[in-house]
C-alpha cells in the first residue's frame, strides 16, 4: 500500500491496528502510541524496501502499549508518556526516545480560517473544565480582535482511550490553567469533566470533523495530512505561534536527556520566543532481557536503521529527528542494557 493511499484510509474510523506490510514469522512487532503511528509507517515501508523485514505496529494508544509490552506480547512498546524510573526497573525495561512531535488543538469553526485562532493554555483549560461554553465568550473575543467568531456552542472532545497525547495535553493544561490541575490533572487517562470520547487520533479527529463547534486536540502530521483545522497558541514567552518542525525544535532545544532515567524528559510549556507549548517525545520500551534475542536484534536494527536513514522522512511529515548527540546516547544505552537470555549484548 502507497503512502497516500495509506494516509486516505485513515482520514475517519482507520482501524485500531495496522499492519505495515504482510505478516510473517520474522517480522517485529509493536503496539502503543497513535502520536508517531504516520512516522513510523513511512518508516515501516522504507525499510521493507530496503531490508525486506516488516514491522507490524498496532496504533492502539499509550496505555494499551505499556500493557502489551508488560505482557511480553508485542516486541516492543511505544508511549509518548515516560514511565518513571522505578516502574522501568520494577518490569525489567529499558526505555528511549525515538522521535519528537507536536500535539496541536483542531476545531471545526464556520468563517474562522485554520491557523487563526488565537487561544491561551488557560482559555483552553477553561473550555475543558466547561466553564466556556460559547466560541463568541469574551475570553476567546479578547485574544481574537477584528476575528468574527461563531456564537455556536462549544463541544470538547477528548480521548477515550490511554493515550500519551492526552498525556502531553493535560500536562501543558495542568501547567497553564490551575483549576484544570486541581480538578483534572496530567495523565495518560483522566476523569474529564466534560466531552464525547474518540478512540484515537482517529476518533478525535471524526468527532471534531463531524460536530459543528467541536475543539479536540491531535497529533500535527496527522491533523496536517488530513486537512483538520489547527489554532495558534500562546507560550510560555507570551507569544502567539503556529505549530511547525521549527517550533518543536526550538521546545526541544534544551531538553535535559540524562537528567531523568529512560531519558524521560516532557517539553510542554518550554521557554523560548518560538517554543510550542505542546511538544513532545515519543518513547519505545523493550525488555532489558530478551527471550527472542533475534527479534530484539531486529527491533533494535529498525530504529538504528530510522536514526540514520529516517530524518528526511521525518522531518517531511512535520516531526524532529533526535539530534545526532541524543542517537549516541540512546546507542549507548542499548549497548549497556539489552541483552539476550546468557547475558550477551545484542547490540
Amino acid at each position: 500500500m502507497r503512502m497516500k493511499q495509506l494516509f486516505t484510509s485513515l482520514v475517519i474510523g482507520a482501524t485500531a491496528a495496522v499492519a505495515f506490510s504482510t505478516a510473517s514469522a520474522a517480522d517485529i512487532t509493536g503496539a502503543g502510541a497513535t502520536f508517531p503511528y504516520p512516522i513510523y509507517a513511512k518508516w515501516a515501508e522504507a525499510y521493507k524496501a530496503s531490508t525486506g523485514n516488516g514491522l507490524n505496529y498496532q496504533s492502539v494508544g499509550s496505555g494499551a502499549g505499556v500493557k502489551q509490552i508488560k505482557a511480553k506480547t508485542v516486541d516492543f512498546g511505544a508511549t509518548d508518556s515516560p514511565l518513571k524510573g522505578e516502574e522501568l526497573d520494577a518490569e525489567g525495561l529499558t526505555q528511549f526516545p525515538a522521535i519528537m512531535g507536536g500535539v496541536v488543538p483542531v476545531v471545526n469553526l464556520d468563517g474562522v480560517a485554520p491557523g487563526a485562532l488565537k487561544l491561551t493554555g488557560q482559555v483552553v483549560g477553561d473550555i475543558y473544565l466547561g466553564k466556556i461554553t460559547k466560541w463568541n465568550a469574551a475570553e476567546i473575543a479578547a485574544l481574537n480582535p477584528g476575528v468574527k467568531l461563531p456564537a455556536d456552542e462549544i463541544t470538547v472532545v477528548h480521548r477515550a482511550d490511554g493515550s500519551g497525547t492526552s498525556f502531553l495535553w493535560t500536562d501543558y493544561l495542568s501547567k497553564t490553567n490551575p483549576e484544570f490541575k486541581t480538578k483534572v490533572g496530567a495523565g495518560t487517562a483522566v476523569k474529564w469533566v466534560v466531552g464525547v470520547g474518540g478512540k484515537g487520533n482517529e476518533g478525535v479527529a471524526a468527532n471534531v470533523q463531524r460536530i459543528k463547534g467541536a475543539i479536540g486536540y491531535v497529533e500535527w502530521a496527522f491533523a496536517k495530512k488530513n486537512k483538520i483545522a489547527h489554532t495558534q497558541l500562546k507560550n510560555k514567552d507570551g507569544q502567539f505561534v503556529q505549530p511547525d518542525d521549527d517550533n518543536f525544535k526550538a521546545a526541544a532545544a534544551n531538553a535535559e536527556w540524562t537528567k531523568t532515567p529512560g531519558f524521560g524528559v516532557v517539553l510542554t510549556d518550554q521557554a523560548g520566543k518560538t517554543s510550542w507549548p505542546i511538544t513532545g517525545v515519543s518513547f519505545i520500551l523493550m525488555h532489558k532481557t530478551q527471550a527472542d534475542a533475534a527479534k530484539g536484534k531486529e527491533v533494535v536494527k529498525f530504529f538504528d536503521w530510522a536514526f540514520k536513514n529516517g530524518g528526511a522522512a521525518a522531518a517531511d511529515l512535520d516531526y524532529v529527528p533526535l539530534p545526532a548527540s541524543v542517537v549516541k546516547l540512546v546507542q549507548d544505552s542499548w549497548k549497556a542494557s539489552l541483552k539476550d537470555a546468557s547475558g550477551k549484548a545484542i547490540y
